[in-house]
């Protein structure tokens, strides 16, 4: 995505926009090698020159919510060609990470960004962040809440406790709100698995600050920098 120099220099830390528009005017500043002027533009890559000293350019930070369909799988690229939800985000113009994961057959909020910093601390167990999910479920439906909320292991793995409520329950199936706030391997599934419950859909529908809303699946839009504040408020905490 292209950008105004003077937007760039001033970012990078080397002096003010308004001075940098001054720099640009008295045609210290190239661009590839070329000499620019002041409303031009450069985008990631570019070699950016200042009095023939190469600026040092940080990429900006970019932060935004995939809603993560169904037959995805989590990752940058996949060995077995399967679709991957980062195929999804490409248009974004920048090199984003998902922040944790959700499975092949999991969908709903999936965050991606190329702040490391705020990554790691949103993955990192110590942060104890709130993960939501809507999981349809069939099988031993009576009592399915309290038992899930009463695990305390998952296949001899320990596992802090899950919140759990019954949204709707029908003959055949119930809908379970579960909020978790531990990445583990499949946990969700697994821990149904362990109730005597089959996993008909899983959602994630809210994480950290953040909410799906009525995002739809495939699409995916950039954080606003109320979210971004949140996001990091909460984090910083």
């Amino acid at each position: 995505m292209a950008k105004r120099l003077q937007k760039i220099i001033a970012r990078a830390g080397l002096c003010s926009r308004r001075a940098a528009e001054e720099l640009l005017r008295a045609g210290r500043v190239s661009v590839n090698g070329q000499a620019a002027k002041l409303g031009d533009t450069a985008e990631e890559g570019d070699a950016i020159t200042v009095d023939g000293k190469l600026l040092d350019v940080a990429p900006e930070a970019v932060y935004l919510m995939l809603h993560k369909p169904r037959g995805y799988v989590t990752t940058l690229s996949d060995e077995r060609g399967r679709k991957t939800a980062a195929q999804l985000v490409e248009d974004c113009g920048v090199r984003v990470f998902p922040v944790g994961r959700l499975d092949k057959e999991s969908e709903g909020l999936l965050l991606f960004t190329n702040d490391g910093a705020l990554m790691q601390r949103l993955i990192h167990p110590s942060g104890e962040v709130n993960k939501t999910y809507h999981v349809t479920v069939c099988g031993a439906l009576d009592g399915a809440a309290e038992r899930l909320g009463a695990l305390r292991d998952v296949e001899g793995e320990p596992i802090r406790p899950a919140q759990v409520k019954v949204l709707r329950c029908a003959e055949k199936d119930a809908l379970l709100q579960i909020v978790i706030h531990e990445g583990k391997n499949r946990q969700i599934r697994r821990m149904c698995s362990q109730c005597g419950l089959e996993v008909l859909r899983l959602k994630r529908v809210a994480e950290h600050t953040l909410t799906l809303g009525s995002l739809k699946a495939g699409a995916w839009r950039y954080l606003t920098q109320e979210e971004i504040q949140a996001l990091k408020g909460s984090e910083q905490a």
